[in-house]
């Protein structure tokens, strides 16, 4: 299996520390608000990267932290606790805001196949080994303590941009608008280990330290979490391409200077989802939501096709238009599938050459496009269509599209509350015919069909269908 490793900015094949075994880490959202679409286009890739591991035959551990203090509005320690932003907009208390968007997050996940990672830590539990890992950090001199607050000095390593994506001229207060002074750093790049009340006087959640009454910042928390459960070696370690800077190259500075040895051998990161004007975001536009995408009619699965139909390592730009056009792709390969029948013996052999097919295309750098190519290679080969649809299901545990489940049909088991909306619309437009206003009749049409609706007329009457 070969994947691209940021670090060294070339596909390597993957080797892990403990043949058979990968210890995986995930960022975790900060539970504030929902998570747009664009968030979670990194957490199916990782998803799908867990599952072809598992499928290739390894042993994954796989963790994930939930940040639920300590990250501020920008990512280079400046600006409001996005958690007491999230509280104060919706009046509740930092942690009934952490514990709803929690839920909401990993309801998320289940609509979209996304499994749960083995482990889930939320910041908040581990204070104790945030406050251990900063006290080895100031004993070995990689930080120290000034305005109350303890900084990691980056002029102690020998090289702090190691993903190589920044320079000290992009670092320059004024030349970015998430970069401001902090008198209190020795040099423009330290970063916060742990704030007090200096910081913010109203801070909800404070604990004592040796330092003062305070709380963590953002980057120890991912450092503390990965040693707690996957030990001194990691194997992968995941999250958006925007987590590259400061994030990840923070995460690296104070892992390997409290490890003493190096930590993580592969970064795996995911691009962009992007709108037609630009990087996703929850603050312009419509806020694009996997609840949105339910109430425009949309299966979140459709959306979770549309994303591996695109390379992780490419930003991917999202129109309804796109998404309209990966949901008759994706109907159309479960009509195909559906019509496999369930007859012949299956040939254990043929699945097994499909298995190792499959492992080695879409383990070629996660190019999920190419996996789901090979199911139309499934669907034309001479085979059985018992051993076509073992195949398939094998295929689908990587895939996590439900490949093999009913296709959409409208029968009696139809939602009701379509089939009343859908009728009541039929109604209206065959009043509007009665009434010669053809162009409302079309537009009518036309907006069933945007919702996926197909109506056709009969001699027995309106009859209409899922398209």
């Amino acid at each position: 299996m070969k994947i691209y490793n940021s670090l060294t900015k070339r596909v390597e094949e993957f080797v892990p520390n403990v043949e058979g075994k990968v210890g995986m880490y995930t960022c975790g959202p900060t539970v504030y608000h929902f998570a747009h679409i664009g968030n979670l286009r990194s957490y199916l890739m990782e998803d799908v990267l867990e599952k072809l591991l598992r499928f290739s035959g390894y042993d994954v551990k796989r963790v994930m932290n939930i940040t639920d203090v300590g990250h501020l509005s920008s990512d280079a320690d400046t600006g409001e606790d996005k958690m007491l932003k999230g509280a104060k907009r919706e009046h509740k208390t930092v942690m009934e805001i952490a514990k709803f968007y929690t839920d909401a997050f990993f309801d998320d996940c289940r609509k979209l196949n996304i499994k749960t990672p083995d482990v889930v830590e939320p910041a908040t539990s581990c204070i104790s080994e945030f406050i251990h890992m900063i006290e080895v950090l100031l004993e070995k001199g990689y930080a120290y303590k000034a305005g109350e607050n303890v900084y990691f000095d980056t002029s102690k390593l020998k090289d702090y941009y190691v993903f190589g994506n920044q320079s000290e001229d992009e670092l320059m207060v004024g030349v970015r608008d998430d970069v401001t002074e902090d008198t209190n750093k020795r040099n423009k790049n330290d970063f916060v280990l742990w704030f007090t009340k200096s910081k913010f006087e109203d801070q909800a959640l404070k604990w004592d330290s040796p330092w003062g009454v305070g709380y963590p910042g953002w980057h120890i928390e991912c450092s503390c979490i990965g040693i707690k459960h996957l030990g001194e070696f990691m194997d992968i370690h995941c999250g958006g391409v925007d987590n590259m800077f400061p994030h990840h190259t923070n995460e690296i500075a104070q892992s390997e200077s409290f490890l003493g040895h190096k930590w993580c051998n592969y970064w795996f990161h995911v691009h962009h989802l992007n709108d037609e004007t630009g990087k996703m975001s929850k603050s312009k536009g419509e806020f694009l939501t996997v609840s949105l995408l339910e109430q425009k009619g949309y299966d979140p699965l459709a959306y979770r096709f549309f994303a591996l139909s695109s390379h992780y390592r490419k930003p991917l730009v999202f129109s309804y238009e796109a998404l309209d056009q990966a949901v008759n792709a994706y109907k159309k390969l479960k009509n195909r599938i559906a019509s496999v029948p369930e007859e012949g013996a299956e040939d254990a052999a043929a699945v097994k050459e499909f298995h190792d097919k499959f492992a080695e295309t879409v383990g070629n750098d996660l190019n999920t496009a190419m996996g789901l190519t090979l199911i139309y290679d499934v669907l034309k080969a001479d085979l059985s269509g018992n051993t076509k649809r073992a195949i398939i299901a094998d295929y689908d545990k990587v895939l996590g599209l439900n490949l093999l489940s009913a296709p959409e049909s409208a029968d009696d088991g139809e939602d009701e509350e379509l089939k009343a909306m859908v009728e009541a619309k039929i109604e209206e437009r065959k009043n509007a015919k009665k009434e010669k206003n053809f162009e409302l009749a079309d537009r009518i049409r036309n907006e069933l069909l945007e919702m996926g609706i197909v109506i056709e007329d009969t001699r027995e009457g309106v009859k209409w269908h899922k398209a």
